[in-house]
C-alpha cells in the first residue's frame, strides 16, 4: 500500500531519551523546560523575533483573531483547509471570500478592494501548499486600508520570500505542526509575529488569560502544547534539512515522471523558494480526476482531493460567488509524498496515472 502521507518519526532511541528527563521531572505541561526550548530552538532556526508553541493550527488562528481584537468581517480564502474558515466564525467573525488566482491557487489580490467594506477588520490569506501569497500586495493593500493581516502559514515550514522565512510576514503567521506536516510534534502549532506587544498578549491569551499565578489579565483557553510533544518537535527539527532536502529530490522526480503528462501545476510567486510540502496537479475535469483516483486505489495508491469542497459551500456561511475556487476543487488532486516514498513508487504512480490517461475517454 502506497498512502497519501505518512509522517516522518525520529530514532525511537533519541525520542525515548528527552522522554526519560520528563519522567524525572514529572513537569508535563504548563511552560515546561522541553517548550521552552522548542520556541528558542526555532526561533533561531526560521530566524523569526517571537514564536508562541500552542496545541494545534486551528487554535493558533482562533488566538490570532483574538489577540488583534477582530471584529466584524474578515476577508479570506475559499481554498484552504476547513479551519482557515471555521476559526473566524468561531471567534464569532464573519468570513468574505476573495476568489482565488487559477495558476497560484492563493487570494487574487485583484479581487480584494472590491470586497473591503466599513466592517471589514483584516485579511486572512493560506499560503496554500506553502506557496507563498502575494505578500506585498495584500499587506499594501491592507496598509492602505488599516486592516490587520493573519498569513495562515499552516504547510509553511522550510518556505522563504525574498529570503526570509514565510512567519516574516504580517501582523500574525499562524503554523501547524501536525502530524501530517513537513514538519511536526504530532499536535501542535504556533504564532508568530514581530510585534512584542502581539506576543505577550498571545502568551495571555493561550493560558487562561494568566498574568501571574493569581492574576488574569482578559479572556484565554487552554491553548497549551505538552512536553511529550516538544519532545518530538525537538527531535524531528534535528533532521529538517534532510526532510527538506529529499521532499525536494522527490518533487523533482514526478516532475520528471509528469513532464508530459496532461495536467496543471502550481505556479509558484517570483522571490519564493518553496518547502515542496505537497504534488498538487490540476487535471482537465473532474471525470478524468475520478477515474485516476479509482484506478489508483485498485493499485492500494492513496491520494487526496485537498482542498474539497470549496469552502464557500460551507453551511455556516452566507452564500457567496468563488467560481475560480469552486472549479479548481473538483479538478485537484494530491499525490502520494512523505519522507520514505521510494523512487519505484513514485515510478509505480505515474505508470498508473499514465497508461490511464491514455484511454481513449480521455484521448
Amino acid at each position: 500500500m502506497i498512502p497519501v502521507n505518512k509522517p516522518f518519526l525520529p530514532k525511537k532511541e533519541e525520542y525515548i531519551s528527552l522522554l526519560n528527563g520528563i519522567w524525572e521531572r514529572v513537569w508535563l505541561t504548563n511552560s515546561g523546560p522541553l517548550v521552552e526550548e522548542l520556541e528558542s530552538q526555532l526561533m533561531t532556526y526560521l530566524k523569526v523575533e517571537h514564536l508562541k508553541i500552542v496545541s494545534s493550527g486551528t487554535v493558533a488562528l482562533q488566538i490570532a483573531i483574538k489577540a488583534l481584537d477582530l471584529k466584524g468581517e474578515i476577508l479570506t480564502t475559499p481554498f484552504s483547509y476547513v479551519a482557515t474558515t471555521s476559526s473566524i466564525v468561531w471567534q464569532g467573525c464573519e468570513p468574505i471570500f476573495v476568489d482565488i488566482d487559477s495558476k497560484t491557487l492563493n487570494m487574487n489580490p485583484e479581487l480584494i478592494e472590491r470586497s473591503i467594506t466599513p466592517h471589514t477588520s483584516a485579511i486572512l490569506a493560506t499560503h496554500v501548499f506553502g506557496n507563498p501569497c502575494d505578500i506585498d500586495a495584500i499587506l499594501q493593500i491592507a496598509e492602505d486600508h488599516k486592516l490587520k493581516v493573519i498569513f495562515d502559514a499552516a504547510h509553511c515550514f522550510g518556505s522563504e520570500y525574498r529570503g526570509k522565512a514565510l512567519y516574516n510576514y504580517g501582523d500574525i503567521s499562524t503554523a501547524s505542526f501536525h502530524a501530517t506536516k513537513i514538519y511536526q510534534t504530532v499536535e501542535g502549532g504556533a504564532l508568530i509575529t514581530s510585534d512584542p506587544e502581539i506576543a505577550y498578549r498571545i502568551g495571555l491569551i493561550r493560558n487562561f488569560g494568566h498574568d501571574g499565578p493569581l492574576k488574569f489579565n482578559g479572556v484565554g483557553i487552554n491553548g497549551k502544547n505538552s512536553e511529550m510533544h516538544a519532545a518530538m518537535g525537538l527531535c524531528n527539527l534535528k533532521y529538517i534539512d534532510q526532510i527538506l532536502s529529499r521532499r525536494k529530490k522527490q518533487c523533482s522526480l514526478y516532475d520528471q515522471l509528469f513532464e508530459d503528462f496532461k495536467a496543471e501545476k502550481q505556479q509558484t510567486l517570483p522571490g519564493a523558494k518553496i518547502n515542496h510540502s505537497y504534488y498538487p496537479l490540476i487535471f482537465e475535469n473532474e471525470d478524468e480526476l475520478l477515474e485516476i483516483q479509482a484506478e489508483l486505489v485498485k493499485e492500494e495508491i492513496y491520494t487526496r482531493r485537498y482542498f474539497y469542497p470549496s469552502l464557500s459551500s460551507l453551511n455556516y456561511v452566507k452564500k457567496q460567488r468563488t467560481p475560480v475556487s469552486d472549479d479548481i476543487v473538483t479538478r485537484i488532486l494530491c499525490l502520494p509524498l512523505y519522507h520514505d516514498l521510494k523512487e519505484h513508487e513514485q515510478d509505480k504512480i505515474a505508470s498508473v496515472m499514465k497508461r490511464t490517461q491514455s484511454k481513449s475517454y480521455f484521448a
